[in-house]
């Protein structure tokens, strides 16, 4: 089956694509070259407009900035254009969030109704409540939005819904936001399953008011813009800093600036300011950042959460700290690497559907600008072309041997699997999901894809093999319950 996980993909893409297509030959340009390259190259195409990128590498600073603040305009930004910064918002409730825990004013095991008014029985499950920490690691089971009628605006010109959302929730109140809340019901245990919510960070906004006995914006500007000096723009900005946002079709998108959504997605930064946030976010000495990046949900190696931070593990086994965003007409992506004390910010003033993906690529770019493709990266890609695909577990093995740093993360081999079946190349395919099952032999999904690609070249009892023992493991795999449904075998149902 697959899985894409976005963040997840964001870190592998590049390793992805030189495993899948072959090698690229080595830039022989500079970092300073190779980053004006591709960020001309970033805007040049057709959806983009504009994009402001800011690094910090070992305490240094450095700037770039590309297109237009506004389409039709010769309007370079510069490092001090603000853009809206959609989810990565949510990391500044959870910053606050961290230094209450520290302050003991709570705990992230706290149920959450000790900091509601009224009486809220729907918000847990078979007595299981939404703790603290599942508002922040997105494994609350709120509904993604409120209010919650996903299909209201199913008979509206799509080109209007932004502006008819941005109507409804500039209207919608507190008072609605926990109305909305009383009538939720839970379709599972918190803490499970992740999945993007803004219900969950409006809600630990609300909890941080209570707590503090302050206003949102009151706290975000005395507790973190004010001792890192940044620049708040919940007051009056001057309008001439502000980019002009746009959807995938180049139309002008509304403000998203709304208190409905302003702990979920609702800050706005430049480069330089959301870059201070980022260096703050890399010193690790912190107890506050480090509270943060520590694990609340899942495995590093593979998808992790800490406070509303992904956390991953690389190729070459370095840790990476990251989180997306996007409103209608912005797209921003902030990229940390403690370890190396490397942080990257990018903005785009565009939301296309694949933007927050394509910054999260020209991030790993960039990277590679800077430090070079890891060496066990370039050993696998060799070592596979001399020996093929059929020999790829003894690659794989081999080079591991001699840069054990070497890492294979379950849903990245799965994708690079897909990636070849996509290309029709089956066979090499297979391969590359048999090494999965070896790598990962509890991964129920690995046994999926590995059935569905037997399936898919003809070989339908080896098909039916995989897909009961992935319904072993995961007794819930509907895609396994679907398949043996179709050809007639027992499900255990």
């Amino acid at each position: 089956m697959r899985i894409l996980q976005f963040s997840f993909l964001l870190c592998f893409f590049s390793l992805l694509t030189e495993l899948t297509f072959g090698q690229t030959q080595q830039s022989k340009a500079t970092p300073e070259t190779a980053i004006q390259q591709l960020g001309t190259a970033f805007v040049q195409e057709k959806t983009h407009v504009g994009l402001s990128i800011g690094i910090i590498r070992n305490g240094k600073t450095s700037f770039y900035n590309f297109g237009t603040t506004e389409k039709g305009k010769n309007l370079v930004p510069t490092q001090h254009t603000i853009y809206e910064i959609g989810s990565i918002t949510k990391t500044f409730g959870s910053l606050l969030l961290a230094k209450a825990v520290l302050e003991k004013r709570v705990k992230l095991d706290d149920d959450i109704r000790q900091y509601l008014d009224g009486d809220y029985p729907n918000l847990a499950y078979e007595g299981k409540p939404i703790r603290l920490v599942n508002l922040t690691n997105w494994t609350s089971e709120l509904p993604d939005n409120f209010p919650d009628q996903p299909d209201r605006f199913k008979q509206v010109d799509p080109d209007s819904v932004p502006f008819r959302i941005v109507n409804e929730l500039s209207h919608y109140t507190k008072q609605d936001f926990f109305n909305d809340l009383h009538a939720v019901k839970l379709k599972a245990a918190p803490g499970q399953n992740p999945r993007h919510c803004n219900v969950a960070a409006q809600l630990v906004g609300y909890i941080l008011e209570k707590i503090y006995q302050m206003p949102y914006e009151e706290l975000i500007r005395k507790q973190v813009e004010e001792p890192l000096q940044m620049h708040t723009t919940f007051g009056p900005t001057p309008s001439d800093l502000f980019a002009k946002g746009y959807d995938g079709k180049g139309s002008p998108m509304p403000a998203f600036t709304m208190k409905a959504m302003q702990a979920a997605g609702g800050l706005r930064y430049s480069a330089t300011d959301l870059l201070k946030y980022a260096a703050y976010q890399l010193d690790e000495r912190n107890k506050t950042v480090q509270l943060t990046h520590r694990v609340t949900w899942g495995d590093p190696g593979s998808q992790a959460f800490g406070l509303n931070w992904f956390l991953h593990k690389t190729i070459d086994s370095k840790r990476q700290v990251e989180h997306s965003g996007g409103t209608f007409g912005f797209a921003s992506y902030c990229d940390l690497y403690p370890d190396q004390k490397v942080g990257l910010v990018l903005l785009a003033n565009d939301a296309d559907q694949s933007t927050q993906y394509q910054l999260g690529e020209l991030s790993k770019k960039i990277m590679e600008a800077f430090y070079g493709k890891p060496v066990a990266l370039t050993m696998l890609n060799a070592e596979l072309k001399k020996r093929g695909y059929a020999q790829i577990i003894s690659v794989v093995k081999d080079v591991q041997k001699k840069h054990p740093e070497l890492y294979l993360n379950e849903n990245y081999v799965n994708n690079w699997g897909y990636s070849l079946a996509g290309q029709n190349k089956l066979p090499e395919a297979l391969e590359i999901f048999k090494l999965n099952v070896s790598l990962y032999p509890k991964g129920w999904n690995t046994y999926d894809s590995l059935a569905e690609t037997y399936d898919r070249i003809g070989n339908r009892k080896l098909a039916i093999e995989n897909y009961k023992h992935s319904l072993a493991l995961n007794p819930q795999n509907t895609n396994a319950i679907d398949y043996l449904k179709k050809v007639g075998e027992p499900t255990g149902k």
